[in-house]
Parts: C-alpha cells; sequence; structure tokens
C-alpha cells in the first residue's frame, strides 16, 4: 500500500514538471514566431519646402520728425492716406518765423549799404593815394574796412538764408511717397525736433520686405545647391508668403539680400525678400511665415513610423546579424508630414523595422517579415 502511494505521488510530479515544461515550450515558440515588417534605406529625389518666421516692413518706413519747434496749426492729412515726395503734411505756427525772416532781410539791406560805403571811401582813397595825397597806411586801412563790411554782408545772408530755411520748416512735408501712419499730435500740440515719439511715419509699402533668419548651416546647404550665395540669390524659385492668419498671400515674392554677418547669440543669418504690395493688403509690422522652396535634391528617407522618440532622440533599429542595432539620427522634417529627411546615422543600404518600432528593444533578435518599399 505505502508503495502504491509513493507511485502516486511520482506520477502526479511528473505530470505537473510535463505540463510546465509544455507551457515553457509554448512560450518559446511564441517568441520566436515575433515578426516585424522591414525595409532597405534609399534614396528619394524630394523637394523641401521650408517655413521661416518672418517680420513684415514697408520698403521704407520713414520717421518724421519737426525741423523747428513750434505749434502746430494746420493738418493736411489723414492717417492712412496715400502721399506723393514733397506733400505737405502739417503747418507749424508761422509768425515767429516770418518775424525773423524779414528781421534777417533787413539786416542784408544795412551790411549791403554799409558794404557799398566802404567800396566808396576805397575808390577816394585810391585816388588820393595815387596823388599821393594820404599814405599807403590810411589806404590800407580804407580795404580792411571795405572786407570787414563785405564779411557782415556774408554773414547777414546766411542769416537771412537760415530764417528762410526756418519759414519753410514750417510746413511739415513727406520726404518719399507713401502711407501716414498714425497722427498722435493734434492742432495747437507743441512739437520740436527732440521729440521722444515722431510727428508720424510714412511707410512706403508699394513693395514689403519681408525679413526672416535661417541657421548658418541651412544657408550653407542651400549656397552649396546653387555655387554661391550671389547664385542663390538669383536662382532661388519664388518664395511664398503665409500671413499671420493662416492664408497665403497672392503674389510670391523674391530673395533679394543675404546678410553677410553671422548673429553670434542664435547663429543665424538674415535673408530680405521683396514681394509687390499694390493693393496695400500687406501692413508695416506685421508678422507672417516664408515659404521657401530649395531645388529638387536627392536625399535618405524614412517614414516617421519607422522610428521613435526617447528623451528628445530620434532612434531607428536596423538590422545587424538578426539582431536590433539602435541608430540614433539627425533629422529633418519633410513638409508632408509623414517622413524624416536622415542626415546622420543611417546609410543606403541599411535594414531597418518599418513598424512596430515601439515594441523593439537593443539587442532583440528579429525575424523580417514582408519587406516595406
Amino acid at each position: 500500500m505505502a508503495n502504491m502511494k509513493k507511485y502516486v505521488a511520482v506520477s502526479v510530479i511528473s505530470s505537473i514538471v510535463l505540463m510546465f515544461s509544455s507551457c515553457g515550450g509554448s512560450k518559446n515558440e511564441s517568441q520566436s514566431e515575433v515578426k516585424f515588417e522591414t525595409m532597405t534605406v534609399g534614396t528619394d529625389s524630394i523637394d523641401i519646402v521650408e517655413k521661416y518666421s518672418a517680420s513684415i516692413k514697408g520698403r521704407q518706413d520713414v520717421d518724421i520728425m519737426p525741423q523747428i519747434s513750434g505749434r502746430i496749426i494746420r493738418l493736411c492729412v489723414k492717417e492712412g492716406e496715400r502721399v506723393k515726395t514733397g506733400q505737405v503734411l502739417a503747418v507749424i505756427d508761422q509768425a515767429p518765423y516770418l518775424a525773423a525772416l524779414r528781421t534777417a532781410s533787413a539786416n542784408v539791406s544795412a551790411t549791403q549799404a554799409k558794404a557799398e560805403t566802404a567800396r566808396i571811401e576805397l575808390q577816394g582813397k585810391q585816388a588820393l593815394f595815387d596823388e599821393k595825397v594820404i599814405s599807403d597806411y590810411e589806404l590800407s586801412l580804407a580795404r580792411n574796412q571795405l572786407a570787414v563790411a563785405l564779411a557782415e554782408l556774408e554773414q547777414a545772408k546766411a542769416q537771412e538764408a537760415d530764417a528762410r530755411n526756418n519759414l519753410s520748416y514750417t510746413k511739415i512735408k513727406s520726404p518719399s511717397n507713401g502711407v501716414v501712419g498714425t497722427l498722435p499730435y493734434r492742432i495747437g500740440a507743441l512739437v520740436s525736433p527732440n521729440m521722444a515719439q515722431p510727428f508720424t511715419v510714412v511707410s512706403d509699402n508699394a513693395e514689403m520686405y519681408a525679413y526672416f533668419s535661417i541657421s548658418e548651416n541651412m544657408l550653407r546647404r542651400y549656397s552649396a545647391c546653387y555655387g554661391s550665395i550671389d547664385s542663390m540669390i538669383a536662382g532661388t524659385p519664388e518664395v511664398g508668403l503665409q500671413l499671420n492668419d493662416g492664408s497665403m498671400y497672392k503674389a510670391k515674392g523674391r530673395i533679394e539680400t543675404v546678410s553677410g554677418v553671422v548673429d553670434p547669440v542664435t547663429g543665424t543669418v538674415q535673408i530680405k525678400a521683396l514681394f509687390p504690395n499694390p493693393d496695400r493688403e500687406l501692413l508695416s509690422g506685421s508678422i507672417g511665415n516664408v515659404i521657401l522652396q530649395s531645388p529638387k535634391t536627392d536625399a535618405v528617407t524614412i517614414p516617421m513610423t519607422a522610428t521613435v522618440e526617447l528623451q528628445d532622440k530620434i532612434i531607428a533599429y536596423r538590422l545587424k546579424n538578426g539582431q536590433a542595432e539602435a541608430a540614433y539620427l539627425t533629422v529633418d522634417r519633410l513638409n508632408d508630414g509623414n517622413r524624416f529627411i536622415v542626415r546622420e546615422g543611417l546609410s543606403v543600404g541599411d535594414t531597418i523595422i518599418a513598424e512596430g518600432v515601439g515594441l523593439v528593444k537593443e539587442g532583440m533578435s528579429i525575424t523580417p517579415k514582408n519587406e516595406t518599399k
């Protein structure tokens, strides 16, 4: 009876061992059946479209500052009005400047008379000297008196010209074609050349500049496509402009200048694009995005689904001897929103895991499924 019990116990233990062994075998078998789709890394001919934040300014924004002091007695334009070069914007009280001009003109007349008198006296002295009636000293004295009178005349004429200029400055004029900005000073306000705020701003907005910055490395890539920065300026396709509300501006622009200086703080270079603005749709001081397209180029691209982001690093897994090897990538985003341009980390011909990358770990044995093209 004791032997029977012992036999039953051994049989039960053997059955349990077999059961666990069977379970373990199923687990290993399921592990070996885990497969991943893979793809071979290659190059594509792509159009790279980049978007850069831009500030929009008039071709010429001129701060209008009065050149004399006085009170405004008349405003001749309204805010937002188109003006031409030389058009009067406002008039400053002219009374004191008219008086100053009259005084200066009177001084010119007086000094002219004085100079004429000195000339007549010199002629008389010269005749007496020729007849040896007076000495050379008296003749020289007469000459000096005429020279002084002529100098005083020139000084008086300069003061008259200055007074006339000041009178003309009582009319504040536009130095260029453009659109009048805000008019913070009204009739009766005291203005002067030393005001903290300009009288107004005239913006020449028939054409507008969009200023944006790109990295030094990106500039080198663009210039390498064309051979030089000058060739890049001449050969870059027309650029687009996305307005602040997300809509696209109807007219295309062109790159006009590239700064020759790299900002030491940001490591960027400023570029200026010129856009036509016949309908005044673009406003000076607004912001937008410049859309810049580079020429077609061959680049290594992979789908974003073939990568995983860990601690701000973009990682893909390539197959090496049947195992997963992490490849840390340097990438740029393509404008289609689905692919990366791989700058560093992968080579043409590498086989990488195309889907399910989040489940992969370094060194994991991989069984390729169907390869994705």
